[in-house]
């Protein structure tokens, strides 16, 4: 049997995507958005790019390569904190970390496509394209297992109503206007589903009845209360430490939580 297998990048995406928060778990069509796929310089891959631009979408293949390790079973990020078997996932903690997504193709350009919505950090390599094909690729009937289960648990309306403190509201139009920073529809799109602890979902109890959750290099702190979620307010995910160390990689977001340490430092002690 081969011990290994060599394998080469064709191109990288660059979505603008630096965190995995950033990223949704799948596509989604209804978001306005433009990615790129650029692609390895050579005219070999130019070529290979001829005829692609008659089909609306393609499919990536591509490699989790913030991933070092695997697991068996794994915390899917929807539905209940229940564990499931890898290979029933599309987590990317898998044995070979490849991933595959269908993605709107939108241009084709000399050395590089113009792609829609995707859910690709800015770097992923990409192995391989292929067309989208609806009438191979497209089972619409198709069970799908747990699922199934969840996505009927979700088209139900939210069980929970989020509302902002004043403070809250004042520290997201901080990051809005002043460093492009918002995460508010994600924010409220894991909140108003299922607020408790979750580690996927970056959920965490912290002292008495206080619980964060983790949006990129930010927390959200919040409180719930009946069926309602209130945020109180925001505060760095990166203590002041890092922050100010000249021998870490650059932090995302490191001069927005510097500033925000300055206007607000009781939040941060």
């Amino acid at each position: 049997m081969e011990s290994g297998l060599n394998i080469t990048p064709i191109g990288y995406i660059r979505s603008g995507k630096p965190l995995k928060f950033d990223a949704r778990h799948q596509p989604d069509e209804k978001q306005a958005e433009t990615n790129i796929l650029e692609m390895i310089p050579g005219d070999k891959y130019q070529k290979a790019l001829k005829d692609l631009a008659g089909f609306d979408r393609i499919w990536l293949i591509w490699w989790f390569h913030r991933n070092t390790d695997w697991r068996p079973e794994v915390l899917p990020p929807r539905g209940p904190s229940k564990r499931r078997g890898v290979f029933a996932t599309r987590s990317p903690h898998r044995p070979n970390p490849i991933g595959i997504t269908p993605v709107q193709l939108i241009e084709v350009k000399k050395g590089k496509l113009i792609l829609g919505p995707c859910d690709l950090v800015d770097g992923t390599p990409v192995f391989d394209i292929k067309p989208y094909i609806p009438a191979y690729d497209s089972f619409p009937d198709s069970k799908a297992g747990w699922i199934d289960e969840v996505d009927a648990a979700l088209s139900a309306p939210p069980a929970f109503a989020v509302e902002f403190t004043p403070l809250a509201r004042e520290h997201m139009n901080w990051l809005q206007n002043n460093w492009g920073i918002d995460f508010q529809v994600r924010l409220l799109e894991i909140l108003s589903r299922d607020p408790s602890p979750h580690r996927t979902r970056r959920i965490r109890s912290r002292h008495g009845d206080l619980f964060d959750l983790g949006c990129g290099a930010w927390y959200a702190v919040f409180q719930v209360a009946d069926q309602t979620v209130t945020v109180l307010h925001l505060k760095p995910a990166f203590p002041l430490k890092f922050l100010n160390d000249p021998a870490r990689p650059v932090l995302p977001d490191r001069e927005a939580q510097l500033a925000f340490r300055s206007a607000w430092p009781k939040l941060v002690d």
